[in-house]
């Protein structure tokens, strides 16, 4: 189904939905979840509405601060409001993190999907701005597999203060830490895993080098260490939580009291440069990071293995959307967005330069976001003030240039 129509059997399929999550209770209350964590209801909260298909919308940043909201179903705009001048911003697929000088401004943008194993639940409530967490520097943020439950990372590396947000208390509209705890100060991570969390430690050189993971209350548990030098970038998958290495990724799976954290090592015949700034379609068991000199690196968390994707130019980005046809979304320095398949290697589209003015007046593409959906990718260009649809299957089409009121400076898309 096309998640960006809606018809009129949507009703239908809703029911269908709910039935096959219950177990025949008359009073029509869901049981509890034994793929995802134990209470969390399926995703849902007080106050917000189930449907049946992804409420997928863009949440926008402009440089002063305010923020706006574009439904990709019905082109509605919602205003949300202001945070301070915004310097980067991560997302969970509902909340949206943005770093400001007063730390971590959040954004709950009121849409989002819970992943219930064979099928999902979709929600919508009322989006708002839940406020700001504190901390030194330009922190990295690492997000968990679901909003409603687990928790989100942010790492703030001037202070080493290394901090565990609740995203129970997140969607109900508070902001509650369940450990903030003081390492020595270094580019680190705080990656959520079941109720705690991996955190980075670093040597003597004050560069991260291995991981040790945390209990909900902050205390390190024996025996879940892991050494990984050079530590750069996490993301978290179907399968687990991948965090990159100097000589492979470390990925950490389990949500118990002592989860498994196993290398998997690089191929020996792999280049030189190592994989860089994760992404993918949210909740898939591929991953996609960039590579040098000119290439994608793929990485199998089912499979535990890599696979290299040598490509013509170097990329900023890249994305797996891991479907049927393994499609990788690159966007190269020049703007253009790139089409690849991941089973030949095959560059199956590419755009014109859709960046020009944005590469002309920027000091660089920090703030350009590329994201990628089962059907397709968005790519902001913040000094043309707009957005592109990209049907990534269709030979890179540009199925709609998008123009939100609040110009995307910053990007997020939300509802995943």
């Amino acid at each position: 189904m096309n998640p960006r129509r809606i018809a009129a059997a949507l009703p239908v399929l809703l029911l269908v939905a709910l039935s096959a999550c219950s177990n025949a209770d008359p009073s029509g209350r869901l049981p509890p979840s034994s793929a995802t964590p134990s209470g969390a209801g399926h995703g849902a909260v007080t106050g917000a509405s189930e449907v049946a298909e992804p409420q997928l919308h863009l949440v926008a940043i402009d440089g002063t601060g305010n923020v706006g909201m574009l439904d990709l179903l019905g082109n509605g705009e919602t205003k949300l409001g202001t945070v301070a001048p915004p310097a980067a911003t991560a997302t969970d697929g509902r909340y949206v993190f943005t770093t400001t000088p007063k730390g971590v401004e959040v954004i709950d943008s009121g849409v989002w999907t819970w992943d219930h194993g064979d099928h999902f639940h979709y929600y919508r409530a009322t989006p708002e701005l839940l406020g700001s967490v504190r901390g030194g520097g330009s922190p990295a943020v690492t997000t968990g597999p679901l909003s409603t439950a687990g928790g989100t990372g942010l790492f703030f590396p001037e202070s080493g203060e290394a901090v565990l947000l609740d995203n129970t208390s997140l969607s109900r509209g508070e902001i509650r830490e369940r450990f903030r705890i003081e390492v020595t100060p270094h580019a680190g991570l705080v990656a959520p895993v079941g109720d705690g969390a991996v955190v980075t430690t670093a040597d003597a050189a004050g560069t991260p080098a291995a991981l040790q993971y945390y209990d909900a209350d902050g205390k390190p548990v024996a025996g879940a260490r892991a050494d990984c030098p050079g530590i750069h970038g996490s993301i978290v998958t179907r399968v687990g939580t991948v965090i990159g290495c100097a000589d492979g990724a470390i990925l950490v799976t389990g949500s118990g009291d002592k989860p498994v954290l196993e290398k998997v090592p690089y191929p020996d015949s792999a280049p030189s440069g190592v994989a860089t700034r994760f992404d993918s379609r949210k909740g898939r068991p591929t991953v996609a990071g960039l590579g040098e000199p000119s290439g994608v690196w793929l990485l199998s968390t089912r499979q535990r293995s890599w696979q290299w994707l040598p490509t013509q130019t170097p990329m900023v980005r890249a994305a797996a959307v891991d479907d049927s046809r393994g499609h990788i979304v690159t966007l190269d320095a020049g703007g253009r967005v790139h089409v690849y398949l991941a089973k030949t290697g095959e560059e199956v589209g590419v755009t014109e330069p859709l960046l020009s003015k944005t590469i002309s007046t920027a000091p660089s593409l920090e703030t350009v976001t590329l994201t990628v959906d089962a059907q397709r990718a968005y790519l902001n260009a913040p000094a043309e003030g707009v957005v592109y649809e990209i049907d990534f299957a269709d030979k890179a089409r540009i199925a709609r240039t998008l123009s939100p009121f609040v110009r995307p400076v910053f990007m997020a898309e939300a509802g995943r």
